[in-house]
């Protein structure tokens, strides 16, 4: 029986992208785990595999279509015997839309349902179970139809292939009481104002000459993350100068004896080593907001802010208090250099119960970062300055100095726990010898 290849959810955020390119062409034999398309998300570019085996029958979406919606189909793969006759009327569903008059024709294949983690919002219709527990199968245009009438899936019973539902078994069908699929009531940030509406600011300036600039996916995502971010999470913040004249001269005597490896450290590696480090002489500190729980992490696996067109990653490096700086080094710089070509799997930009954003190469002297959920901390750094300061005999000198800035979740850590863990920082900065040790 022909089957639907789904556009597959490639990250836990996603819900719509852009099928960028296609790898395969209709005629095509596929195997499992042959490269099928290549896939744009709000975060990055990636290869879509092939779960089955059988031939590309037809290509529903083409390449540079945007807006496609994860579990739509994008093309029809046959089994052997098939052609392309036994194709009846798929079609794929790109980006939500208002409610057409009339359902389109059904899909007479059974869908591939890629192996990623679908979103959340997409939870409640992708797999409906009864009350037996068992899940029930039903066409995505099934689940659409029962969303919009408000049916329960779990009392039709289905006609299609394997008991499916189909959309000839919900043409008699009435909504059900209570009905399956509800709209959630608005809780926490969602509930929350979120400024004037569109139409409001339009008419603000409905005289000044401007340009409408669109909004992608990964501005989205970056809007909603950061307006949750400071909705929920009870910020404070620590400020401390840091001296950083031991670490100059200890990174010059260091890039000069590792010149002949090509190898050249920035005062960010030494910032990212003294991070981490800190994380395990305060270990209570390396933790993460888990709703109900706080989890306390063993490894220090350290995000770093990456900004590139249109936004920001912020790739993880794990276990960073144990690498070398030559690797840490290293790998600092293949993250950075795949995030702004948009090339990280979603799984080097998760996790992490810290993160470092330095915007000192851009002049700026101080500044309060926001943490990125369910982070716990993110520690904002400033550009390092010659500034007058007062030696320890009491004279007046001239040293420099680099501000930074701790911003903390309150829910995680106390405000004795941070000065502990930012003093840890200042000490591993001033002390860059001993982060050798």
């Amino acid at each position: 029986m022909a089957t639907e290849i789904l556009m597959p959810a490639l990250s836990p955020t996603m819900e719509e992208g852009t099928l960028a390119k296609w790898l395969v062409k209709e005629g095509d034999a596929v195997k499992s785990g042959d490269l099928l398309a290549e896939i744009e998300t709000d975060k990055a570019t990636m290869e879509f595999e092939a779960v089955d085996e059988g031939v590309i029958g037809k290509i529903l979406v083409a390449e540079g279509t945007e807006r496609v919606t994860v579990n739509s189909p994008i093309a029809v793969l046959l089994e052997e015997g098939e052609s392309a006759d036994d194709i009846v009327g798929a079609a794929p569903a790109k980006a939500p839309a208002p409610k057409a008059a009339e359902p389109a024709a059904e899909p007479a294949a059974e869908p591939i349902v890629a192996p990623a983690a679908k979103p959340a919002a997409d939870q409640a219709l992708a797999a409906p179970s009864g009350g037996d527990g068992k899940r029930l199968f039903a066409s995505p245009l099934a689940r659409r139809i029962a969303a919009d009438k408000g049916i329960d899936l779990a009392q039709v019973t289905g006609s299609g292939p394997h008991g499916r539902i189909v959309r000839a078994d919900l043409e008699g069908a009435t909504a059900s009481a209570p009905a399956t699929v509800t709209a959630a009531a608005p809780t926490g940030a969602a509930s929350m104002p979120t400024g004037p509406s569109t139409d409001a600011v339009l008419k603000m300036y409905q005289d000044r000459d401007y340009a409408e600039i669109k909004l992608d996916g990964m501005r989205k995502i970056i809007a909603a993350r950061l307006t949750e971010a400071k909705q929920t999470i009870p910020h404070f913040y620590l400020r401390r100068d840091i001296r950083l004249d031991s670490l100059m001269k200890f990174r010059a005597d260091l890039n000069k004896q590792l010149a002949h490896r090509d190898i050249k450290l920035s005062v960010n590696d030494f910032i990212i080593k003294a991070c981490a480090l800190a994380l395990q002489q305060v270990p209570a500190a390396n933790a993460v907001w888990a709703g109900d729980r706080v989890l306390q992490l063993v490894p220090s696996d350290v995000a770093v802010a990456v900004a590139i067109e249109g936004g920001l990653f912020t790739p993880v490096i794990q276990d960073a208090e144990i690498k070398s700086m030559s690797a840490l080094s290293a790998e600092m710089k293949d993250l950075a250099a795949r995030a702004r070509s948009r090339k990280l799997a979603p799984h080097e930009y998760q996790g992490g119960s810290f993160a470092i954003s330095n915007l000192g190469m851009f002049g700026i002297d101080n500044f309060d970062a926001v943490i990125n959920p369910p982070q716990a901390a993110i520690l904002a750094v400033g550009a390092g300055v010659k500034k007058p300061v007062v030696s320890a005999s009491g004279d007046i000198a001239v040293a420099m100095v680099m501000s930074v800035t701790l911003s903390v979740d309150h829910r995680v850590i106390d405000g004795a726990l941070g000065a502990k863990l930012l003093q840890a920082i200042v000490d591993n900065l001033e002390n860059p010898m001993a982060m050798l040790a």
